[in-house]
């Protein structure tokens, strides 16, 4: 759990943070080819926010005392099977009824494969990041990534 200015003020379990929507620290990583698409991915249905949902970056929980990047590293590599350079484009908060956070958004230029090993991604596609906001209408998606990676979308194009 943390603070407004993400300083840590207790250690918490994942599920007391979740019960009791605590602040918490979060990253996304946005992840674009070279065509300026984004891949988009849908959440596995025992997903424990937002199950089901299509999600426009990948990420997650930051551990207690991981650094920024090393969270977004580590949550790429589980999620999508990459190991590809990330460029930091900010930060900020978002909060519903659903979450309480603080996120770091990134984005990684790629233009293979990607594995959903850990079972987190049950369907992807890719969407020109020019034709975004026409997907996100005709898509149930996680408000948390929209608003934050949304901030960003201009720096998203190649």
């Amino acid at each position: 759990m943390v603070d407004v200015d993400g300083t840590v003020i207790e250690i918490v379990t994942r599920a007391r943070m979740r019960s009791e929507r605590l602040r918490h620290r979060c990253t996304y990583i946005a992840v674009v080819d070279s065509e300026g698409r984004l891949v988009v991915h849908q959440r596995a249905p025992w997903k424990d926010v937002w199950p089901s949902r299509w999600d426009v970056a990948f990420g997650g929980v930051a551990g207690v005392g991981e650094a920024w990047d090393d969270a977004a590293v580590r949550e790429l590599a589980e999620e999508a099977g990459l190991d590809a350079p990330l460029t930091h484009l900010g930060e900020g908060s978002f909060e519903d009824d659903d979450v309480s956070l603080i996120g770091h958004v990134y984005v990684a230029r790629h233009d293979g494969p990607i594995e959903f090993a850990d079972g987190e991604v049950v369907a992807v596609d890719r969407v020109a990041v020019s034709d975004l906001d026409e997907w996100l209408a005709g898509h149930e998606t996680t408000p948390d990534s929209v608003a934050l990676v949304g901030r960003f979308v201009k720096d998203l194009l190649p």
